[in-house]
């Protein structure tokens, strides 16, 4: 007996020691390289290449189909669908097999001993093979298990279709950042140019000014403050290049292109403004309706209302059947092999002293659910004015840099006609043509806040920008879809069934 202490204790210190000598070793930096370029390549694979320039609706279809967020919804997804294909699983009867084969090093043998005398009445007998194989096959079905299973089954399914409201979200807002940054980006392109050319010309009458002071040819001061000029003017461009550079970046990285790509945009000449031709009651009926984070509390005041059905189940006995084969080698039985079955109730009583308050806890939850979606709806009513102000807004300002714009470029005019005749210096017509920049800069921004505003009325609303079903999951397919929405949306169409799962 000592010896088997000591054995143990022994044991028991090499673990101890194994333990703590346990370290881990750091990754690698080949292997971190490996896994950066395994990265880079399944990041853009499987794409579609661009062909001409990008239109607005192209480039949310790239969006919609290969932004890295939206797959990791659609992995969510097929998760939460796999996730309630397991807990249907849980509706089935328990059922457990064993197998296998059992001895021992002596014989179990037993005698008897009378109760009224103390003396042995039997002497030592066995019944029992030393060595033995067995088998069982059981299965039990228990009632109550299975509607509180069914009922969990019911909660899961709802949790998926959260899910796919979350997509519909997270799709929405994809395609609304889509609009923002293209619109930005399309100024950029219309823009960046003539900044470059603007940078250029001032770029060489500094050069020229530098010399001329050099070979102390005029005043000093004059030519010192014609400098500081053109670098004022220098500064002014490089903000409003700073301000337009990173727009195709960011529309790149929506859209899920490498950043290096050189994006070219499909550009247009005219402004159209777009006209809102739905009036604003329809707009609070359909977001009280469709947005997405008003559908998923719905589905999670359904999930509360299924607990309390389950908390009261809970409360009731549960009638398990059970049924079973059973297999054993043993020599000294008459029948090896038999079967049995049986019908019995079962009730945890201490369930009848808890089930109450869980009750209570699931009717709180019920009513906080509630709450919450009054509460939800209050905020996305006020989302949807919000939306509708500033598209106002941004209308006014857009027609005033529009007017503002025009008479930039009237003067440029002039100015230009005077240099061209004499009568004007350079630093003059720089600094016309700079303002004319900058007004046609803040007009095109102004244009695509105006375009982003108007977007972002029906994604108050929870319209979704994709059909229940498109033709194909081809990128120019998907565009095809968009550009049909919005021009139903444009006419005034909102009734449009909302399509609660978005393509993949």
């Amino acid at each position: 007996m000592k010896r088997c202490q000591k054995l143990f204790g022994a044991s028991l210190l090499a673990l101890a020691i194994s333990g703590c000598a346990v370290t881990s070793e750091p990754i690698e930096r080949s292997v971190s390289q490996q896994r950066a370029k395994s990265d880079l390549q399944n990041m853009y694979t499987g794409q579609e290449p661009l062909s001409g320039p990008l239109t607005l609706h192209q480039a949310m279809a790239r969006a919609v189909k290969y932004n890295l967020e939206g797959r990791l919804k659609i992995m969510e997804e097929a998760l939460a669908k796999r996730q309630l294909d397991l807990a249907s699983f849980d509706m089935l009867p328990r059922m457990a097999l064993d197998a296998g084969y059992v001895g021992r090093n002596n014989v179990s043998a037993s005698s008897s001993q009378s109760v009224e005398t103390g003396a042995q009445s039997l002497e030592p007998s066995t019944s029992q093979d030393r060595d033995r194989e067995v088998a069982d096959l059981t299965m039990v079905w228990n009632v109550l298990d299975f509607g509180v299973s069914y009922i969990s089954a019911k909660q899961q399914g709802d949790q998926r279709l959260i899910v796919q409201e979350r997509r519909r979200k997270v799709i929405n807002t994809i395609v609304q950042d889509v609009r923002s940054a293209y619109w930005r980006a399309m100024a950029a392109e219309r823009l960046l140019k003539q900044i470059d050319s603007l940078m250029a010309r001032v770029e060489t009458a500094r050069t020229n000014s530098q010399s001329m002071s050099e070979q102390r040819i005029g005043d000093p001061i004059q030519a010192l403050g014609y400098q500081r000029s053109l670098i004022e003017a220098t500064r002014q461009l490089e903000e409003q290049r700073r301000a337009l550079s990173l727009a195709k970046t960011e529309l790149a990285t929506l859209i899920n292109l490498p950043l290096s790509t050189e994006l070219t945009l499909a550009t247009q000449d005219d402004y159209v403004i777009p006209e809102l031709k739905v009036d604003l009651a329809s707009l609070e009926q359909e977001a009280l309706t469709s947005r997405p984070e008003l559908r998923e509390q719905d589905y999670q005041t359904r999930i509360s209302a299924a607990e309390t059905r389950k908390a009261m189940l809970r409360l009731l006995p549960g009638l398990e059947f059970s049924a079973g084969g059973h297999y054993d080698s043993n020599s000294f039985l008459v029948e090896q092999g038999w079967a049995d079955y049986g019908v019995k109730v079962t009730w945890n009583l201490f369930n009848v002293i808890s089930a109450p308050a869980a009750i209570d806890v699931a009717k709180a939850g019920e009513e906080v659910a509630t709450a919450r979606r009054q509460a939800m709806s209050i905020a996305i009513l006020a989302q949807l004015y919000v939306a509708n102000a500033n598209y106002r807004e941004a209308m006014r300002q857009f027609k005033t840099n529009q007017q503002l714009s025009d008479i930039d470029g009237q003067i440029v005019g002039q100015l230009r006609n005077r240099y061209q005749a004499a009568g004007l210096g350079e630093l003059d017509l720089i600094q016309g043509e700079l303002n004319t920049l900058q007004a046609d800069l803040r007009r095109d921004l102004s244009y695509a806040d105006l375009r982003n505003a108007y977007g972002q009325i029906f994604a108050s609303a929870g319209l979704d920008p994709l059909p229940d079903e498109v033709q194909s999951t081809e990128v120019q397919s998907i565009a095809t879809a968009l550009a049909n929405r919005e021009e139903a949306w444009a006419a005034g169409n909102i009734s449009v069934p909302v399509a609660h799962a978005p393509v993949q």
